[in-house]
């Protein structure tokens, strides 16, 4: 069975710098919601990347569900930042690493 994990790169929009405590405080309340639903696998912040804040790994049925988790993230929905979703193929030991 293929599995099938999505990447959401978090990029920097022009008014990232405006970033508050309080957008801060409602972006780590999705990753709790996020991680509370099973649709977090890994997140995190990047740095020494100019323009890319960070990217978080989904667990989603499909590239639509997970773009609309994607469209939840309050850096995105506020103006602060933009994202790239990517579809990412799993290679593990269970199927031979992608090794047909």
């Amino acid at each position: 069975m293929e599995k099938w994990l999505y990447v959401m790169i978090i990029e920097k929009g022009k008014l990232y710098n405006k970033v508050t405590k309080a957008v801060v405080e409602r972006h780590v309340a999705n990753l709790k919601s996020l991680d509370d639903k099973g649709n977090l696998e890994l997140g995190g912040a990047f740095k020494g990347y100019k323009g890319v804040a960070g990217m978080y790994i989904l667990k989603a049925n499909s590239y639509e569900e997970a773009e609309e988790l994607c469209k939840l993230e309050p850096l995105v929905v506020e103006g602060y930042a933009t994202y790239k979703l990517k579809a990412l193929q799993v290679a593990n030991r269970e199927n031979n690493y992608l090794l047909y």
